[in-house]
């Protein structure tokens, strides 16, 4: 009895952050409302409040739980071979799997909600960064520093290299998206956009 009770609270926690999701990212968190996430979740608002104490708890929870999300392009960052032959290959096939993943709609839109609110939330935007794209930074840093060991790049400031590999990726795309509310490119972009990113990338640090 007590599993099924567990259960079903599981299931409506899951749907009150499915559902508050979804509101934060159409209203932003100042148009939001705890009746509007109770509504759209089905449950009571006692429900809600059951679960989370407030809307800023709600919210804090919605933005950390989307961290656990990269661990599959940590492990890809960090599986890049040791192979000079390869190189390009390897770095190219990276940039679009990094591109393919930070350029998702949902991700550009949960990045636009937490830069609108960091004055108002500032541990919480900065906790995002650190445990997210700070993290997928640092994986890339030590992969470059093997790649240094191995002799396939020349690198004095390997998390300087990884912030100069993503800007030269993301730049483009996700200021287009910041700045017009959506993305803007297409599939053929961002295939551009990992190809000469690669280039210039090795033109600096082969």
């Amino acid at each position: 009895m007590e599993t099924n009770e567990q259960g079903r609270s599981a299931r409506k926690r899951q749907a009150i952050m499915e559902a508050a999701t979804g509101v934060f990212m159409e209203k932003g968190y100042s148009g939001t409302s705890m009746d509007d996430i109770a509504k759209l979740a089905a449950v009571s608002k006692q429900t809600v409040y059951k679960h989370f104490s407030d809307k800023e708890k709600l919210f804090s929870e919605i933005v950390l739980a989307t961290t656990d999300r990269l661990d599959g392009m940590i492990a890809l960052v960090a599986d890049v071979p040791s192979d000079a032959d390869a190189l390009d290959e390897n770095l190219t096939r990276l940039a679009r799997q990094f591109l393919a993943a930070l350029t998702q709609p949902e991700v550009l839109q949960l990045r636009r909600l937490v830069i609108a609110n960091a004055d108002v939330f500032p541990a919480l935007g900065a906790a995002w960064y650190e445990q997210g794209f700070e993290r997928v930074l640092a994986t890339l840093a030590a992969t470059f520093q093997r790649l240094v060991e191995d002799g396939l790049l020349r690198i004095d400031e390997p998390l300087l290299a990884a912030h100069h590999f993503s800007g030269l990726l993301l730049w483009i795309p996700v200021n287009q998206a910041m700045f017009h509310g959506g993305p803007q490119h297409t599939q053929a972009d961002l295939d551009h956009y990992a190809a000469a990113g690669v280039r210039t990338f090795l033109a600096a640090y082969r």
